[in-house]
């Protein structure tokens, strides 16, 4: 079983879908399967300085990079030679899972499939919630009439990773089986002091609350918000520290600095950049609570870690695991308000207990769903029945409204 994964970009800077193939890339292979990525250099405003046109080890991974156009044209990311390496190799995987909507590499990738006859999986990554169609919507529209509904329709699975991102793919009119499998979190090593190095780094106050805001700086995710609700905490005399950590167009960040100023919270914030390894490892450990306002995520990988860290989380429903958190008491799931988040802030401020218990819901939620292993066992058995042209697992995929077949296989 060979089988290749297709995604615009695996650099850093793209947060969450990054690590989540590298992660389940190394979870499969882990398991016997021979699965490849091919991806372009892109590295956000810049390239990635890795070799091009050949199969190399990187992150631990088998990828092939091919070179992106020197101008990012936000995520379309094209390369104009995709598309010839894809119709010249595609013939040599036995399948084919694509990640990212509206974009060139899977675009054309599923495309190609389809004319090869090479079943593909699509992992939507989010790209049809209400909150991201709604982003120039228009040319969105256009783009799915005349390409992404084929390549939606045509394909074997399509990979939601919530029950929420399930129902966004449905209500796009997309009639073809919908794999419902979330994503995986590694479970950190324990980093001994870590509360105490980290307030020592940051010269915060050993008696001070400490959040963590952890993702992308992006409009999308509303750092904005969360900054403009704790000025609200400031003047009713919360003691607290923020630590921003994430990085983003300098534009936005400056904008983010900017509005910390304006609202006189400037020293109780703290920009940490972009961050990975143990530092990261460190923010999540010795921090006291975690922090995402956003519009729209089709998971929330950041959430998940958070929680596997012992962080209660404060999130609004538009992170489509918030009904895990819930119902695993996990963290609070709020409007994305000013008023309503800054009263869930204030809450688990007042109320060491309450984050102790709910960081350790968040632990026992993680161990039990979102384990990579278990996650690559379910993923690999779908792999087996898509290409063997068997009964796809009906505990995982939904065919209800499959116009493919009559049944819940690929053909």
């Amino acid at each position: 079983m060979k089988i290749l994964q297709v995604i615009p970009s695996i650099s850093l800077t793209m947060g969450g879908p990054t690590e989540v193939v590298l992660n389940l890339v190394k979870a499969l292979r882990q398991l016997g399967s021979d699965i490849e990525i091919v991806t372009t250099n892109d590295d956000g405003n810049t390239l990635l300085d890795v070799p091009l046109r050949q199969r190399i080890e990187y992150k631990e991974v088998p990828i092939w990079f091919l070179p992106r156009v020197s101008r990012r044209i936000k995520e379309y990311i094209f390369s104009p030679e995709l598309a010839p390496w894809l119709w010249q190799h595609m013939r040599n995987y036995n399948l084919v899972e694509t990640h990212y909507l509206f974009s060139y590499a899977p675009t054309c990738a599923a495309a190609i499939a389809r004319w090869q006859g090479i079943p593909y999986l699509v992992r939507t990554m989010g790209q049809l919630s209400p909150w991201a169609l709604a982003q120039s919507p228009f040319k969105k529209q256009v783009y799915s009439r005349l390409i992404e509904h084929h390549n939606l329709n045509r394909a074997a699975v399509i990979h939601s990773t919530s029950a929420g991102e399930a129902a966004d793919i449905r209500n796009f009119g997309v009639k073809t089986p919908v794999l419902t499998l979330p994503l995986g979190v590694n479970i950190p090593h324990p980093l001994p002091d870590a509360k105490q190095k980290l307030r020592h780094i940051y010269g915060i106050s050993t008696e001070t609350p400490v959040m963590l805001f952890l993702s992308r700086l992006h409009y999308k995710k509303r750092p904005d918000l969360l900054l403009q609700a704790l000025s609200r905490l400031v003047e009713q005399n919360y003691d607290f520290h923020l630590i921003i950590a994430g990085s983003g167009e300098p534009e936005y960040e400056t904008q983010l600095k900017n509005l910390a100023i304006s609202l006189g919270i400037s020293d109780q914030i703290s920009f940490a950049g972009f961050v990975m390894g143990q530092e990261k490892d460190l923010l999540l450990q010795g921090s006291d609570m975690f922090i995402l306002p956003s519009f729209s995520e089709n998971f929330g990988i950041a959430v998940a870690e958070a929680m596997a860290a012992g962080l209660p989380v404060i999130i609004t429903p538009g992170i489509q695991i918030s009904p895990e958190v819930a119902a695993a008491q996990a963290g609070l799931v709020v409007e994305g308000t000013l008023e309503t988040l800054a009263e869930a802030i204030a809450q688990l401020l007042k109320s060491p207990n309450l984050r102790q218990q709910q960081g350790e819901n968040g632990k026992q939620l993680v161990k039990q769903q979102y384990s990579w292993e278990a996650i690559a066992q379910n993923l690999t058995s779908v792999y087996h029945a898509i290409i063997e042209r068997k009964l796809l697992p009906e505990y995982l995929v939904d065919s209800r409204f499959s116009s493919n077949s009559r049944s819940n296989t690929y053909f």
